[in-house]
């Protein structure tokens, strides 16, 4: 039902594991597969993930401003419920920390949605024009073998993405996902070339496993 679409989990670590492992073939093939006794039969589902959890079962793990209450093992056998090679489909990580009273109170004018929403649709239009004489429509369904033509890295990039995968051993799943996520960061700012800060912004992405899994 998500095909095309959204498919959002809250609380992620609440589902079955079982239930979360069977995401791996369509996130990876954009198809699933159903099984039964009589049949077996395939449906498309290229959809978005998005998913929510808290760092344990109290929620204050790691939390400066209250103590968590769980166990190591409680803990451990939540986080333990998303596997590394879920994790390594998912592109994007974020931490939402506590909200501080003067953030809260603070006159800093934000982005509106219309602004934001403009410079998300001039990234689309880019993304559309590029691939015009492909069959795909946006980064994120670059074929592995032609990451290396839209996802060119200058030679301190290049330099960059070598240290952080040496960092943080990240797999070569988790290395084209990079590629793809930066070449949507330098679409957002307008940028042809993929620059280092696009490059950095996509590792901080791709940090907070090795925070809480690694």
């Amino acid at each position: 039902m998500a095909n095309n679409g959204v498919l959002f989990l809250d609380e992620l670590p609440e589902f079955s594991k079982n239930v979360l492992e069977v995401l791996r073939q369509p996130l990876e093939d954009g198809i699933v597969t159903i099984s039964r006794a009589n049949a077996s039969l395939s449906y498309p589902a290229k959809f978005m993930l998005v998913a929510s959890m808290n760092p344990c079962p109290c929620g204050y793990f790691g939390d400066p401003l209250h103590e968590c209450t769980c166990s190591q093992a409680s803990i451990d056998r939540y986080l333990g419920k998303i596997s590394n090679p879920l994790l390594d489909r998912i592109d994007i990580h974020i931490e939402v920390s506590p909200v501080e009273y003067n953030d809260l109170k603070g006159d800093r004018e934000e982005e509106s949605s219309l602004i934001i929403r403009e410079r998300v649709r001039k990234a689309r239009d880019i993304q559309i024009n590029r691939y015009r004489n492909q069959k795909i429509f946006n980064n994120s369904q670059i074929p592995n073998k032609d990451i290396k033509k839209y996802c060119k890295l200058t030679n301190s990039s290049e330099n960059i993405m070598n240290q952080a995968f040496k960092k943080y051993k990240f797999s070569g799943r988790t290395y084209n996902k990079l590629l793809k996520v930066s070449r949507t960061i330098a679409d957002l700012d307008g940028e042809e070339v993929i620059q280092d800060k696009h490059i950095l912004e996509a590792i901080r992405y791709r940090t907070l496993d090795d925070k809480y899994w690694g």
